[in-house]
């Protein structure tokens, strides 16, 4: 069953947000507000498919709360329906240039605004759905490079104004290469998912990104994680995959698979750009290759 979509009604008069909230809490999860700042603080931890403003309020005007959330990257998608008087529909040109989706005049015909809700959040799952897909690596069923590029630049930015560590490991299977030439390629792309779900399982944290870098390359982004909380979270992956028993008799000397990790962390920092992160992390999985696999690196400290 397909979970509930979320709709977030701000109105200050107390009838019209009752009235909101009894025609759509049977089909949708309801939150609200009576005011713009917390509009905007709701909106921000909940993450609404919908929002039902009202245009004019107390201290802050539902312009200015749709102008702070066309600046908010996880919001500025997401619908805005403005709700207005009928002395004041001359405003509808304003709102909308301004990136409202909708315009509802009170009192709301509720049947109306059933289906227009409804016709909204349809929408907005479909963008969601294919905003997912071309995040999604179609083999490993994980994010992709570029789900990757995009977290690590929004963690960067995260992590330059909390001044929290960031940790990035870059992961390589082991002489991927002897393995798709001598088991074939579909046993190849059988591996590639079954290292991808033990990578995914040892790193299971909610803040944990772990994605497909490229070919048999994977990654994983752990904010708020410094160097040794991420040594401890990389040795874990390694030996999950090592006893994992998947055979590979053409690698030297283990005849299983195995993977080598190169481990970078960094107090992110705007003066510098996230792909300095990923440069230590690969050069730390270069030396992992070269000093005999299978083993974890650690790139040294990175801005000290």
């Amino acid at each position: 069953m397909a979970e509930l979509q979320t709709i977030l009604i701000v109105d200050d008069e107390p009838f019209s947000l009752k009235m909101l909230r009894q025609a759509f809490r049977d089909r949708y999860r309801v939150l609200f507000a009576t005011n713009g700042e917390d509009a905007l603080r709701i909106a921000s931890l909940d993450l609404p498919d919908l929002i039902i403003l009202d245009v004019m309020m107390p201290g802050m005007t539902g312009y200015e709360v749709l102008r702070r959330l066309k600046e908010d990257e996880r919001l500025n998608l997401t619908p805005v329906v403005f709700l207005t008087g009928k002395d004041q529909q001359a405003d509808e040109k304003t709102g909308l240039e301004m990136g409202a989706a909708d315009y509802w005049a009170k009192p709301v015909n509720f049947d109306i605004a059933r289906i227009r809700a409804r016709n909204h959040l349809e929408l907005k799952r479909h963008r969601d759905t294919l905003a997912q897909l071309a995040l999604t690596d179609g083999l490993s069923g994980i994010p992709n490079r570029r789900g990757f590029d995009e977290t690590l630049d929004r963690e960067w930015r995260r992590g330059g104004h909390s001044g929290m560590a960031l940790s990035l490991l870059l992961i390589d299977i082991d002489h991927f290469k002897c393995y798709n030439d001598n088991y074939g390629h579909p046993a190849g792309d059988a591996c590639l998912r079954k290292v991808a779900g033990l990578i995914r399982g040892k790193l299971g944290r909610t803040a944990d990104y772990v994605a497909r870098y490229g070919g048999e390359e994977f990654a994983c982004i752990m904010p708020d994680t410094g160097r040794s909380g991420a040594l401890v979270l990389a040795e874990r992956v390694r030996v999950a995959v090592a006893e994992a028993g998947i055979a590979h008799e053409f690698a030297p000397a283990t005849g299983r698979l195995t993977i080598s990790i190169g481990l970078a962390t960094a107090v992110p920092d705007h003066r510098r750009p996230a792909t300095d992160l990923i440069e230590f992390a690969d050069k730390a999985l270069y030396a992992a290759k070269r000093g005999g696999r299978n083993c974890v690196v650690e790139a040294p400290e990175i801005f000290s």
